[in-house]
């Protein structure tokens, strides 16, 4: 058959992006906290599922409609029962249903990043539910550093979109969440990933798939929804400087890529048991991944045992055809995908190239077979198979009353809140303001008044209601309102005058400020990593006309920013970090201004000066420095140059004091086994982290003391840092543990962090091999340090 019309392709990959435009331009608007309500719900179709063996009762005699059988004989009996086009039918998201054996179509590409979301086919917001909770989006939540709060999270929106596949609106195969390392400020994804560290990536991957897939009788044999940890790997580029995601070739280190890009996807699959896994677009080491035996036969389900299926980016096959040219014909390039372990393609490539392919002898059947076998093992394990989903004793009574509910709507306005990053507050500690000393507060810029439903960022559905920082400032004090710019992009600034004004009668001047969904996001990369047009003049010129008055600046982003001069500004007091808050944004930044809550937030990311965008090509996929070319590393763990702000920054009202509670080994002494080779070498730098070293080596306990020295309640991060020798070209620091605790003013609490010497003090040697570093170490407790030496 031949390949679909290139407009086809090119919506089926941009799909994500304009249906986002789409709903912006036309979506009607809802208010959040207000009182009004979503629009009046419609009918709805009935939800899809096999198996109906009510109303056909012919269906009871089928094996694989037997819910008592195990998964992999209910798998085999209806992989035997269908022909070859029949099988087919299931390698692609649209999944051609099998009448005769009472099976229906199956779209499988729905989103639930931070929320249900409206991008995929699989999601329709009408009906009886017509939005979804819209919590922030993922990195502002990463900046919570909080485990409980992502479980919530994830359980909150599996709820809901269980509850919406039981009308017919969503599907049950989520391809959330996005784990790649946010690797460079510039990426217009990285809004979507829990940032720059492998360790937090990771965690936060494992704790959000948990809560998407398990459910809540303890079956580990069955999930609540499937999710997807995407995109597998090395993938953090969509489109910069005439360099493109779908033909972009990551050259990337084999220490790189297990030090860094991998241990998210790891994670997910071994102490996640994710269900599924996305390849990217991009090629890495000049092979697509979608279409690399090693990448996914070999890794994925050989080392990891992946659980679940493969899924390819949406028409990611047909790029590897198309626009990379890997293959000569659209047959060898659906052998290849298939062949290298690809179960599912989104798309339709595999439908028109899958059985020419078998007829040409590129492809058997048994592979065909292997490829469907994953993807109905994954829908018998959330009961597609199994009848009529509101049958279910678990989640058949979800629907309409499940979605929206105040606790999920409060649990959005509560992530907000501990993820918002104050900072900066001048020595006159200007925040937080008191709602009942203003009588006027200035608010100037184009996020305040946010009409584009900027707060909920990308792939993003329907919200529930919506907060604008301007609805939410107004709920508490006066205020007196200006834009400032037209829009984001700030091209002019019409009025200036005005804003001056504005600022210079008013008791405290509030500047919303920053980017938005046409600045960065899929398929759009920044150039600069300063505030967009002429924001820093507003912002400036604002900043004189302030008398004293107290000035806070918040900025609203994915990525960081270029903003030295506010953070050097004597007339700018404070500085606030929202990212894209979600539905109930305005409420929560409110709740921050006015000391409703004390900010507890750290940045999950770098924030570096415009000179790295003009310094560091985005194609360069290196993360460790090099003297020689003058190159400065990526992200805190190998960065050598001058920063913004750091990883892991952020102020609060109050102060934090540690101690140790008790004292830590100063040597740990590694044993090996007999006739190893450093046991008579004084030479060894360093051991590989398995065998005896790993048996039988300590795990030792941190115990640290945390009191709130403050006058304020509030909740506070504590990160645990690893420095490891200088071998092997070691990360300068690396986190190895996090929790985050709730004090009271004067409150002492003590944490417990484990310190496994073989997880979380090894390193990756330049072969991609785990090594224990032998000499001295540091670790970095909140703001202590400890010395200790690891010797053989």
């Amino acid at each position: 058959m031949a390949a679909p019309p290139k407009p086809i392709k090119l919506l089926m990959i941009y799909f994500p992006v304009l249906i986002q435009l789409i709903f912006l331009s036309y979506y009607p608007r809802p208010v959040f906290s207000d009182g009004n309500t979503p629009p009046a719900p419609a009918p709805a179709p009935a939800p899809a599922f096999a198996c109906d063996v009510t109303n056909n009762p012919g269906l009871k005699s089928l094996s694989f409609c037997n819910s008592s059988l195990d998964i992999e004989t209910r798998v085999a009996d209806l992989v035997n029962k269908l022909t070859l086009k029949e099988k087919i039918g299931w390698v692609i998201s649209g999944a051609q249903g099998v009448p005769r054996l009472g099976i229906p179509n199956y779209e499988w590409w729905s989103e639930a990043l931070h929320g249900v979301s409206n991008t995929g086919f699989g999601v329709k917001f009408s009906g009886p539910i017509p939005a979804a909770t819209s919590f922030p989006q993922v990195i502002l939540t990463a900046a919570s550093f909080n485990l409980s709060l992502f479980q919530a999270i994830g359980k909150a929106v599996s709820t809901e979109a269980r509850a919406m596949h039981n009308v017919g609106a969503a599907g049950l195969t989520f391809w959330s969440p996005n784990v790649n390392i946010f690797r460079d400020p510039r990426w217009g994804r990285g809004q979507e990933t829990p940032g720059e560290d492998p360790l937090l990536s990771a965690q936060y991957g494992v704790a959000y798939v948990r809560a998407l897939q398990q459910r809540d009788d303890g079956d580990s044999t069955r999930l609540k929804v499937a999710a997807c940890c995407k995109h597998y790997t090395a993938y953090d580029l969509d489109h910069w400087k005439g360099f493109d995601r779908f033909t972009f070739d990551a050259q990337v280190s084999q220490q790189d890529l297990d030090d860094t890009y991998q241990p998210p996807f790891k994670s997910c699959v071994v102490d996640g048991n994710v269900a599924s896994v996305m390849c990217s677009y991009n090629q890495v080491n000049g092979k697509p991944t979608c279409g690399n035996p090693d990448l996914l036969n070999g890794v994925i389900r050989g080392q990891w045992k992946l659980n679940g299926y493969i899924v390819s980016d949406c028409d990611s096959v047909q790029v590897l055809f198309d626009d990379q040219h890997y293959t000569k014909t659209p047959e060898e390039a659906a052998a290849l995908a298939v062949n290298s372990g690809l179960d599912l393609d989104c798309g339709s490539f595999l439908i028109q190239h899958v059985e020419a392919a078998s007829n040409l002898g590129l492809i058997n059947e048994t592979s065909i077979n292997r490829a469907i076998s994953n993807n109905f093992a994954t829908m018998m394990r959330l009961g597609f198979f199994d009848g009529n989903p509101k049958h279910d004793h678990l989640y058949g009574n979800l629907g309409p009353k499940d979605v929206c509910t105040d606790e999920n709507r409060h649990l959005a306005r509560e992530a907000a809140r501990q993820g918002i990053v104050l900072l900066k507050n001048d020595l006159r500690n200007s925040l937080p303001l008191s709602p009942s000393s203003l009588k006027s507060l200035a608010v100037i810029g184009p996020n305040a008044n946010d009409t584009t439903f900027n707060m909920i960022g990308n792939y993003a559905g329907v919200p529930c209601g919506y907060t604008t920082p301007l609805k939410g400032l107004a709920a508490l004090v006066p205020v007196v309102y200006h834009p400032g710019c037209s829009n984001v992009a700030c091209e002019e600034i019409p009025d200036i005058q005005k804003a001056r004004e504005i600022a210079s009668s008013a008791d405290a001047i509030v500047l919303f400020m920053g980017s938005s969904q046409s600045i960065e996001a899929e398929g759009l990369d920044r150039v600069n990593i300063t505030m967009p047009g002429q924001q820093e003049d507003l912002i400036s010129q604002v900043a004189e006309s302030s008398n004293g008055r107290p000035l806070i600046l918040v900025v609203m982003s994915g990525g960081g920013m270029d903003i030295r001069f506010a953070q050097q500004h004597p007339n700018i007091s404070a500085i606030l970090w929202v990212g894209f808050p979600g539905e109930a944004g305005g409420a929560a930044i409110a709740d921050i201004i006015f000391g409703f809550h004390n900010p507890s937030g750290l940045l999950p990311m770098t924030w570096y000066p415009q000179s790295y965008a003009e310094k560091v090509n985005m194609t360069d996929m290196k993360m460790r420095p090099n003297s020689r070319t003058g190159y400065p590393g990526r992200t805190y763990r190998f960065y050598t140059g001058p920063t913004i702000y750091p990883f892991g920054h952020g102020l609060s009202y109050s102060g934090f004091k540690h101690r140790l509670v008790e004292s830590l080994p100063t040597v740990m002494v590694l044993d090996i086994e007999e006739g190893h080779p450093c046991g008579s070498s004084y030479g060894c730098k360093s051991i590989e982290a398995v065998g005896s070293a790993c048996k039988n080596s300590s795990v030792f306990a941190v115990r640290l003391g945390v009191e709130n020295m403050g006058d304020l309640a509030g909740s506070h991060t504590v990160l645990v840092f690893s420095r490891p020798p200088r071998v092997h070209n070691a990360p300068r620091k690396q986190l190895v543990g996090f929790q985050k605790v709730h004090l009271r003013p004067k409150e002492k609490e003590v944490l417990g962090f484990d310190i496994d010497v073989c997880r979380d003090l090894s390193v990756v040697d330049e072969l991609g091999t785990r090594k224990l570093a032998l000499g001295k170490h540091v670790l970095h407790v909140g703001s202590l340090k400890h010395y200790f030496n690891l010797t053989l």
